[in-house]
């Protein structure tokens, strides 16, 4: 009987899963595989709050196959090694992989083909496992991606989703394949994740996504940047890993209707569009996308106030701490804190990049490195020296400051909009507060970078 390796990676889920579909389609057995890789912990990907995230994952995975009927198999090293190893060890024919845009990916993809051709097996690479619209699916006329938003999304809205697949009903796995026990997060990243993060795995995906639909999608078009709210999703740790499918989400959305579902699928349609981007130019993970001459300042003293959320700037440092706390921050307040960084402070956004990527349980290369740079105006920002004044935008994302109290503990008893410039208060009054002053003057910062860009 025909057995194919199906082999996951961001695709960790059993709903609407090609890759686990096309390797069980001959009605042979199938090993469902994951391989913690050596290459991504060498490349300091794997931190604490994704790996515990990602550990959550595979227990769910594990449980959920074995329900019905197989199980997971896990191993560790050299990811073509261990493909090759468990492919011989079953008498797969074939392995089954989700496509990916990232350099590591497209490595990855090459090193496992060559490998797996030498031993006569084949690998399948299935697109639309990981967004909704394959990148490259869509370009404009003579070029290979798109470099602005609103033309790629009017192109992506056009495009027919495939239709979502159902799990598998049961599966059996070859006897002899044998698997390590799932690790520890601890011995997979050293070090304490976030007290907030949120639990990983398929199941508390579905539960979030089916409650997300279930109502406060609605009010999505009109609450989404309203910090104090809280009125997004918070999906984007389960669509990183795969947990959901973007696909599945897409077409779940549209099925509800109306402002919410639209404003929600437009933000998904974000997440395609830089992976097209990323997968037309992989050296933008860290390189300018398009260079502005910037040379930027360091001064280790301000990214480590703006890392501890110690700026003075209220709305900023509560984002940071926020970031610390759940390994996650609000949409709109990662556009604050990463403008203050590289506008106000005329950091390098690699800096704030690999910072958000330390925490951010759903640190994606392709989000996290494009949304970067879209704000380091370097990237596909149509407007790339606009600049995000803090106290202007805590007024209109958060005009009562209960965002800000609910992070800095020590602005909790200041009252209404005043806690966005708690150093204007009375003086007795700012005597009892643990927060500091102000680390950069706004006027004096804004032009240090019209200068530095040439705009004067």
């Amino acid at each position: 009987m025909p057995t194919a390796v199906a082999l996951f990676t961001a695709d960790l889920r059993l709903h609407d899963n090609p890759v686990l579909h096309a390797a069980l389609r001959t009605g042979g057995e199938a090993v469902p595989l994951f391989v913690l890789d050596d290459a991504v912990r060498d490349a300091g990907f794997l931190v604490p709050n994704r790996a515990a995230f990602l550990v959550d994952c595979l227990h769910d995975l594990d449980a959920g196959l074995r329900r019905r009927g197989g199980r997971l198999v896990l191993r560790s090293g050299d990811l073509t090694e261990q493909v090759c190893r468990v492919a011989e060890e079953a008498s797969a024919a074939e392995v089954h992989l989700a496509a990916d845009v990232s350099g590591h990916a497209r490595t990855r993809e090459e090193r496992l083909r060559r490998a797996l051709g030498a031993a006569g097996r084949e690998l399948h690479v299935h697109d639309t496992v990981v967004t909704a619209v394959a990148p490259g699916a869509v370009t404009p006329a003579g070029k290979d991606h798109f470099a602005v938003f609103t033309p790629y999304f009017n192109r992506w809205a056009g495009c027919a989703l495939r239709t979502p697949l159902d799990p598998p009903r049961a599966l059996a796995v070859p006897a002899p394949v044998g698997s390590l026990p799932i690790p520890s997060a601890a011995s997979l990243a050293p070090g304490r994740p976030s007290p907030g993060l949120p639990a990983g795995g398929e199941s508390r995906g579905r539960e979030r996504l089916a409650a997300w639909l279930d109502g406060p999608l609605d009010d999505y078009a009109q609450g989404h940047d309203d910090l104090s709210r809280d009125a997004t999703s918070r999906l984007s740790p389960y669509l990183h890993f795969g947990c959901l499918s973007a696909t599945e989400t897409v077409v779940r959305a549209r099925g509800r209707g109306g402002e919410g579902a639209d404003a929600f699928v437009r933000q998904l349609a974000w997440r395609d569009f830089h992976h097209q981007v990323l997968a037309a130019r992989p050296q933008a993970a860290h390189h300018d996308y398009r260079p502005r001459g910037d040379r930027w300042r360091t001064d280790p003293q301000e990214i480590e106030a703006w890392r501890a959320g110690r700026t003075g700037y209220p709305v900023v440092d509560a984002a940071m701490r926020q970031l610390a706390h759940e390994g996650w921050m609000h949409n709109r307040a990662r556009l604050l804190a990463a403008s203050f960084l590289t506008k106000t402070l005329y950091a390098d956004w690699r800096t704030g990049a690999r910072h958000f990527l330390d925490l951010l349980v759903d640190g994606d290369l392709a989000n996290n490195q494009m949304n970067w740079q879209w704000v380091a105006g370097t990237g596909t920002d149509t407007r790339p020296n606009r600049v995000l004044n803090p106290l202007a935008q805590a007024r209109r994302l958060d005009p009562d400051g209960a965002y800000v109290r609910r992070w800095i503990p020590e602005l909790a008893g200041v009252p209404g909009p005043a806690v966005h410039r708690p150093w204007a208060l009375d003086a007795a009054v700012r005597r009892g507060l643990d927060y500091p002053d102000p680390i950069v003057d706004l006027d004096h910062a804004l032009a240090r970078f019209r200068a530095a860009r040439g705009l004067d």
